[in-house]
């Protein structure tokens, strides 16, 4: 169970909810404030379009709730709202499910996968969040069993000031507020992610021959790899999947697993197969459940980055 446990915060370590990325020390060490000055008003903090995402006019014209929302979580990759949030995880269970932070913990989101996988619809009540008016975005997502998102994006900055996540039948999965603002933008010092959705189709086909009879979940695509290694020595690999927003992953490894809520496990060839995030549990069984065999050497090679999720468009 214990190690059940471990892969379910390993995955929100992947998908960048962990207590570390969102503590007021590391989040000091990793980002500079924007200064007010008269050039930039706490609205109009100049933002560059960024590396490795596509820069289509046809497309950034576009009308529509999905484009704003994809511009608003864009514009977060290089600036964000700082104060007071308060964050709330029930999925996985935890001791200590509430918790404070300085900013929310950042989406793994994918734009071109966000396009595909969830109807977006923007409400027209006007809501305020910490004190500022702001949006709500409704992320309904194609494949029923996948959870949905409510995001608050701040009118004016066009930047999250609150999200949620919740289950199918409404429970609530997880959620980040920012109760304080402070009144300018915060600049990320390392504003981008590395690498954009490149080589997700080998990586997919790599995974399929690898694993044969693997059925990823509707909408969900593999989009990076890592690798680790634990004090006894094991390597395990760790496939970052997503269908824009929600994440899972699928981990083999040498050591023995357990099935818990959550956590789908295989056994083959000495080998733990888990799949592991909040989809229901039968849809994570139905994933792994005609697996018919594992490629070692193959898992070994998978191609791909080896490190957190990329967040690009495509």
């Amino acid at each position: 169970m214990r190690r059940a446990r471990s892969a379910l915060i390993g995955l929100l370590l992947m998908a960048g909810w962990s207590t570390a990325q969102t503590s007021a020390g590391q989040a000091s060490a990793a980002q500079t404030s924007v200064a007010q000055s008269a050039a930039a008003s706490p609205g109009s903090v100049p933002l560059s379009t960024p590396p490795g995402a596509t820069t289509d006019p046809a497309r950034a014209a576009a009308p529509g709730p999905v484009n704003a929302l994809i511009s608003a979580l864009k514009r977060s990759w290089q600036a964000e709202a700082r104060g007071e949030a308060v964050l709330e995880l029930v999925f996985p269970p935890s001791s200590t499910p509430l918790r404070r932070a300085r900013a929310l913990p950042r989406l793994a989101a994918v734009p071109a996968l966000i396009r595909r996988n969830f109807v977006v619809t923007v409400g027209a009540a006007a809501e305020t969040v910490a004190g500022r008016p702001a949006l709500i975005y409704t992320l309904t997502p194609r494949n029923a069993q996948a959870a949905r998102w409510t995001l608050w994006i701040d009118r004016k900055w066009k930047v999250p000031l609150a999200y949620q996540e919740r289950t199918p039948d409404g429970s609530l999965a997880r959620r980040a507020e920012l109760t304080s603002v402070s009144p300018t933008l915060t600049r990320l010092a390392v504003a981008t992610p590395a690498a954009p959705l490149t080589g997700a189709p080998a990586l997919k086909k790599a995974l399929l021959s690898a694993l044969p009879g693997l059925k990823l979940p509707a909408g969900f695509e593999p989009l990076s790899v890592q690798r680790r290694t634990g004090t006894a020595g094991p390597t395990s690999t760790e496939v970052l999947l997503t269908d824009g927003l929600n994440v899972l992953a699928l981990v083999v490894s040498p050591r023995p697993v357990q099935a818990a809520s959550g956590v789908a496990v295989r056994r083959l060839k000495g080998q733990s197969v888990w799949l592991v995030g909040n989809l229901p549990q039968n849809a994570l069984e139905d994933a792994l459940g005609s697996v018919r065999g594992l490629d070692a050497q193959a898992i070994g090679n998978l191609p791909g980055t080896s490190g957190p999720p990329a967040a690009s468009d495509q």
